[in-house]
């Protein structure tokens, strides 16, 4: 839209099966999102008005609610669905604080689907060996375009906590600054959208699908999640003598109670479900434990204060909004339900079948289907649609034949 339109106030209308539209462009039959595929009208959020840093030309992203022509926001935005989850919490005199870890690989361009990943050539002529993590200097190679990510960033007004190399070749991790979910969701997105505009520019490419290479950690998205009561500031998972409350029990046995369930919207596609074969690094189960990242759900060590959940299954690739609203959603189910956890694990455990989640798309698809906590959370359009988008980008999967299953297959009597 142009600047003057803009400015004027002139309404911008989409059509609503483009909320449905899936990954490779298509859509799911028209009775998923009303047979006449109406408009819904954008409607920009006021604080999310960025001109572009990263733009050779004078541009500006606003981040919009799509809201049907009556007013009210649409079943169908994820955007909507994570602020109906914050005004659920609101009117109990609640407000939820998350941070999200975002992990992602910084590729040279990679022009044949075909071919593996390569990490990209580094100011010292080097491809990285995988040697970096955790390193003081790993980033070096790429110092030019971490410094204009760190610009932009500032400029867009994402304020940063931490960045460090991650485990993987050429892989890093970012801390977002806890805060406000839907605040959180609007800065992930904007910080995914900058790496890659900042990486084409520096002839590379930002990948964030949840495992992009083999024998190689995945890429997660890690929500950090406590709770405080709206009149004092004071974090409601902790007493007035720092032990941990009835309301933080509650929450982590509706964080359990959800987590099969909406594994679907936390692992969305079929490579998501690469990630969670990892046991350790990427733990596909619904456990809770102090400090143990081979739990699902993880106490950090902190302070009574600082007193949080940290849900470990979300991958670099999901949607922050639908994630962080899926596990707000299912903590809010706990706490009105009052749902006991389950004991706490530590050490070395084995995963018992309650608490094992689905390890395919399809699997989670079919949990997704036969939820009704799901649509009592999210709504049967929402629910109904979002299946319907995803079972054409697996049917689409499966329409292909895999470089492995020619290479290996082929010989077989």
């Amino acid at each position: 839209m142009t600047a003057e339109g803009f400015l004027e106030g002139r309404r911008l209308q989409m059509a609503r099966g483009v909320l449905l539209q899936c990954i490779m462009g298509g859509y799911p039959p028209a009775r998923f999102y009303g047979s006449d595929d109406g408009d819904l009208a954008l409607v920009a959020e006021p604080s999310m008005i960025h001109p572009l840093p990263w733009s050779d030309e004078l541009r500006a992203l606003a981040i919009c609610d799509a809201d049907e022509l009556s007013g009210e926001s649409s079943n169908l935005s994820t955007r909507g669905q994570l602020k109906k989850v914050i005004a659920r919490y609101a009117a109990r005199g609640l407000a939820p604080v998350v941070a999200t870890e975002l992990e992602f690989f910084v590729f040279a361009p990679n022009t044949d689907p075909t071919q593996p990943f390569r990490p990209p050539v580094g100011l010292d002529g080097r491809r990285e060996d995988g040697q970096s993590a955790f390193s003081v200097s790993s980033n070096n190679g790429l110092r030019p375009f971490f410094s204009e990510v760190y610009k932009c960033m500032a400029a867009l007004g994402l304020p940063r906590d931490t960045f460090m190399h991650e485990m993987g070749v050429s892989q890093f991790e970012i801390n977002l600054l806890h805060g406000d979910p839907l605040l959180l969701a609007d800065q992930t997105f904007l910080f995914k959208h900058l790496l890659k505009e900042v990486a084409l520019k520096h002839g590379l490419s930002v990948v964030c699908m949840a495992k992009p290479l083999a024998h190689t950690p995945g890429s997660s998205m890690h929500i950090h999640q406590s709770l405080v009561e709206i009149a004092t500031g004071n974090n409601v998972f902790s007493d007035q003598s720092g032990e941990p409350t009835a309301m933080f029990r509650h929450f982590i046995g509706g964080q359990q109670a959800g987590m099969a369930d909406f594994t679907a919207l936390f692992a969305p596609n079929v490579n998501s479900y690469q990630r969670l074969c990892h046991p350790y690094a990427s733990p596909n189960n619904a456990c809770w434990s102090h400090d143990n990242r081979a739990a699902g759900l993880r106490i950090p060590a902190s302070s009574p204060v600082a007193r949080r959940v940290e849900n470990r299954l979300p991958g670099a690739d999901a949607n922050p909004y639908l994630a962080i609203a899926a596990s707000l959603a299912a903590g809010l189910h706990g706490i009105e339900h009052e749902l006991e956890p389950t004991a706490a694990i530590q050490g070395e455990f084995e995963v018992p079948d309650n608490l094992s989640l689905p390890c395919t798309l399809h699997a989670a698809l079919e949990r997704l289907k036969r939820s009704q906590l799901a649509r009592e959370l999210f709504g049967q359009e929402f629910i109904e649609g979002y299946i319907a988008s995803k079972t054409m980008e697996l049917t689409s999967f499966f329409d292909e034949i895999t470089p492995w299953e020619r290479r290996v297959l082929a010989a077989q009597a």
